[in-house]
């Protein structure tokens, strides 16, 4: 487990996920010595890129360094907080809190939502140099070792060591700080998935470049401006500013019209003013095209004469009651052409209506909004101006909460603000690797009740100490994700005496992320298996704790967080069964309960557990060897079944 993610982070280099996609993708641009064969993968692109030696791309200083931070896996546990989540409103909830470096967050959540999570919403230190925003580094490389791994000169080393220990609020340190971050999270994105940033001018131009890079120019979405203090910074040295922006992008192309939100009734009204007989609401579209680019000389398919009477109705064979002859042709005398082709027009007819507007005849459609599948929606636009997004009001929802008109938390997102976000993604799964006050869990909470929705919300939030005798502090928190786990369950209450019919889901699994103590850390590198092979050591087990074990398990083999493996009773030992694994982790594992375990396999149909994994801690070698032997019986059996026998360390 620990040591075998640290022995595997020693050999981990910055472009060890980019080579495993290629070996995925492109196996025969490798050699048999293992090194990547540049000249053959170029062939390849050779027919549609042009490959160059030079290119526009973003450069700042430890760049590889943060792809390799990246790379490596952490080393951290998955703690479970096994009060809380066993209270009735969290112990069946798919919602998730994680306490913990949201870098490590990250890592483990890749195990088991990789490609799965729908949206995330982020709203990251801005670097104003007042946000409290400064790196500063866990990791501790030796100029050495980061001149081997990046293949840097010395003098490069110091310098990216120098952002890493001195606490730097630099660009090039916020850069190195949220590239690893948005490595991943583009990982963790559906097909379907977007990305909201927000961010203000500090570093909005680099978090552009940054973004582009990683998911590619391509799959910008766009940029919104948010006006959040119509007021303006008085503070500020030359202009006030009274906006800030979010920053879309997609993991792939999307289809036009993905982004757009759902009309209220009230502007379905707005849009669509006129009743008809059977009080169906409709607008009138004329059926010139506005374009002056398409005309007769280009369409002339869409270039005919539509014949009117004096009742408006229309057809498209002169008569005695239809005289009035209609053409597409603009007030200079321009020849432009229709909308709809002439068949389409005879089938629709009944849609069309003839009246004089300005000084001329001009033929209509009816459009009604409810046989328009585009009707009930509008595209959102690039200004946001109400009030509900203004900073002041997520405040004031925020204090509500908390029944304090002190800034327990200081300028929270607007609930409104990240639920427009939510209506444009239309996800199933919301992340917020930056969680903060919980805004976004609160957003997605209200909606679900608001729409009768079941959207999944994860939380990750470093755990930051509130300022010495701040409100915060002084309101009894000592760690911002203390503080948006209440705001979390204050907003539940809420919500709940608001819509009490509501049957969404208003908890959360709360799990920390912790780096195991130096004495467990030493305990773990003198442990040789190969040496003591008659001996188990318990304390290890006893330092992490089995349901840490487990939990830290299930999230890395793909089952989640909230996922429960059924405990199994074995002669007295109990493993955990779940998918497609059997979990060993308690010492003392007897023969009888070896043999418990595969008579389970041979009489139970429902139970095909294809691993065995042991934490190699707890077991001596001749347990582990009694039951690599036993497990063996089951190739010969009707199931024919192949055991991988997984020792973790």
């Amino acid at each position: 487990m620990i040591k075998d993610i640290m022995n595997a982070n020693d050999s981990a280099t910055p472009n060890c996920r980019e080579m495993a996609v290629l070996k995925e993708n492109f196996p025969s641009c490798f050699k048999a010595d293992g090194s990547f064969d540049i000249d053959r993968f170029k062939e390849f692109l050779s027919d549609k890129i042009a490959v160059t030696g030079e290119g526009y791309e973003l450069k700042f200083l430890g760049k590889n360094y943060a792809r390799l931070l990246a790379s490596i896996d952490t080393t951290t546990v998955v703690v479970p907080d096994e009060e809380h989540n066993s209270k009735p409103e969290n112990m069946n909830s798919e919602n998730i809190y994680i306490s913990g470096d949201n870098l490590d967050g990250l890592k483990h959540l890749l195990k088991s939502f990789a490609r799965k999570v729908d949206m995330i919403y982020i709203d990251p230190p801005y670097n104003t140099g007042s946000d409290g925003f400064v790196y500063n580094d866990r990791f501790n490389y030796s100029v050495e070792t980061l001149c081997e791994k990046l293949s840097i000169s010395e003098e490069q080393a110091l310098r990216i060591l120098d952002l890493t220990k001195r606490s730097s609020s630099s660009h090039s340190a916020w850069l190195m700080f949220m590239y690893p971050r948005l490595l991943l999270s583009r990982d963790l994105l559906s097909d379907n998935g977007t990305i909201f940033v927000s961010i203000d001018e500090n570093e909005v131009y680099n978090l552009k470049l940054l973004l582009d890079d990683i998911f590619g120019e391509e799959n910008c979405v766009g940029s919104i401006s948010v006006l959040t203090n119509p007021k303006g910074r008085s503070q500020d040295m030359y202009i006030a500013k009274c906006h800030e922006y979010i920053l879309i992008y997609s993991k792939k192309s999307q289809e036009k019209g993905k982004y757009n939100i759902a009309k209220s009734v009230d502007q379905l009204k707005d849009d669509y003013k006129l009743i008809d007989d059977q009080g169906e609401y409709y607008r009138e579209i004329e059926l010139r095209n506005t374009h002056r680019e398409f005309g007769k000389h280009n369409r002339p398919n869409l270039f005919y004469p539509i014949y009117a009477a004096e009742d408006g109705t229309v057809s498209l064979e002169k008569s005695e009651r239809y005289t009035l002859e209609i053409l597409p042709i603009w007030n200079d005398g321009y020849e432009g052409c229709w909308t709809w082709g002439k068949d389409k027009a005879k089938k629709y007819i009944h849609l069309l209506q003839a009246r004089i507007s300005g000084q001329n005849w001009k033929v209509f459609r009816k459009d009604y909004a409810i046989k328009n599948k585009n009707a009930s929606t509008k595209m959102v636009k690039s200004l946001w101006l109400d009030k509900a997004y203004h900073t002041e009001k997520g405040q004031a929802i925020f204090n509500n909460l908390f029944n304090n008109k002190n800034k327990i938390f200081d300028s929270p997102k607007p609930v409104e603000l990240v639920a427009e976000c939510i209506r444009m993604a239309k996800p199933k799964i919301v992340l917020d690797f930056f969680s903060g006050s919980a805004t976004t869990a609160h957003a997605v909470m209200q909606l679900n009740a608001e729409n009768n929705t079941n959207r999944k919300f994860i939380m990750v939030q470093w755990q930051e100490k509130v300022k010495p005798d701040s409100v915060a502090e002084k309101a009894g928190y000592i760690t911002i994700d203390q503080i948006g786990m209440e705001r979390i369950i204050r907003a539940a209450k809420a919500i709940k005496e608001e819509f009490p019919d509501t049957t969404s889901d208003l908890g959360f699994k709360h799990y920390t992320l912790v780096e195991p103590e130096q004495n467990t850390l030493d305990k773990l590198e003198k442990f040789d298996p190969t040496e003591n092979k008659l001996f188990a050591d318990k304390d290890i087990l006893s330092d992490f704790g089995k349901p840490t074990v487990l939990a830290t398990w299930l999230v890395r083999d793909g089952y989640g967080l909230t996922a429960d493996a059924e405990e199994l009773n074995f002669a007295g030992y109990n493993g955990y069964y779940i998918g497609k694994h059997l979990y060993l982790i308690d010492p003392e594992l007897s023969n009888k309960a070896i043999e418990a375990i595969v008579v389970k396999y041979e009489t139970d149909g429902n139970f095909n557990p294809e691993n065995v994994v042991l934490f190699g801690y707890s077991f001596t070698w001749t347990e582990m060897e009694a039951l690599k032997i036993n497990l063996k019986r089951l190739k010969d059996t009707e199931k024919n079944l192949r055991i991988n026998f997984d020792i973790r360390y």
